[in-house]
């Protein structure tokens, strides 16, 4: 199920450039700040924003977070700073304020739907936080998923790292996203590392937690689109298809617009006296 990226990747990296540097102007904002993980999307989201010359603000937001995914982080900001000047970055030490927020909530009394609020709670202060950053200094926030953790899995947290003005790279596939960083030449410490997002503490892997690689979900996306038959399918297909599938129908509150109660034009009208 391996996928190799078909992209254009020098012109997609321009349109893509283009297309925000377009939008921020018209949107009369002094450029981006994105959320830096040490993961390939943040790093070639942030790269992307760079080029276009505008400020792009990269901040670090650790929440007792693995020091490689620290170190990673890190190694891109500085690596990005000498590359281009109108990057700039910050550090937001969320650590003390996660803390807080658990001393002064419940904790219920199960366990696994604990870790995975908290997990959530993290991408939600995340989120706040950057929006501060956006607010004092005039910026739109990046957001940095792919095509397949936004439309296909609902791999993100609603409202927080779901919580953008704008996405750059949702329309790529994560082999394109791969394509585009080896292009851009991000880090190789990055561009080797196993996908994580970083949101308990430890270096659990996103293929550990969905049960499925990004090819192979990129793979079922694929053969959703295409309607193929399931028959034709080996154990291993009809398996990360059934997870893919699953996925994407639990995570639609996630992708679609948010429901809106619509009142009958006939119960909004009342006669005028």
């Amino acid at each position: 199920m391996a996928k190799k990226s078909t992209i254009q990747v020098e012109k997609v990296n321009q349109h893509i450039v283009n297309w925000l540097k377009e939008y921020a102007l018209k949107a009369h904002v002094n450029g981006f700040v994105i959320g830096i993980s040490g993961g390939v999307d943040s790093a070639v989201t942030s790269t992307l924003c760079a080029q276009t010359g505008l400020t792009t603000l990269c901040i670090e937001m650790p929440i007792h977070q693995d020091e490689t995914q620290v170190s990673r982080g890190r190694e891109h900001i500085e690596q990005l700073k000498k590359r281009f000047p109108n990057v700039k970055n910050d550090i937001a030490d969320l650590t003390s304020v996660f803390e807080t927020f658990k001393i002064n909530v419940p904790s219920g009394d199960d366990n696994i739907r604990l870790d995975l609020a908290l997990a959530n709670t993290r991408a939600r202060l995340r989120m706040t936080t950057l929006y501060y950053f956006a607010g004092i200094y005039r910026l739109l926030v990046a957001g940095t998923g792919n095509k397949v953790e936004d439309f296909g899995v609902g791999f993100y947290t609603k409202y927080g790292d779901g919580g953008v003005d704008l996405s750059p790279i949702a329309d790529l596939m994560k082999s394109d996203v791969y394509a585009l960083g080896s292009f851009l030449d991000i880090p190789k410490s990055i561009q080797n590392a196993s996908p994580t997002d970083g949101l308990f503490g430890d270096s659990r892997t996103d293929e550990e937690q969905i049960g499925a690689s990004y090819d192979e979900l990129e793979w079922a996306m694929l053969m959703t689109e295409g309607n193929k038959n399931l028959a034709h399918f080996s154990e291993r297909e009809k398996e990360v298809f059934d997870i893919y599938t699953k996925l994407n129908t639990i995570n639609q509150h996630k992708m679609n617009p948010i429901p809106v109660c619509i009142i009958p034009i006939n119960l909004k009208i009342t006669e005028i006296i």
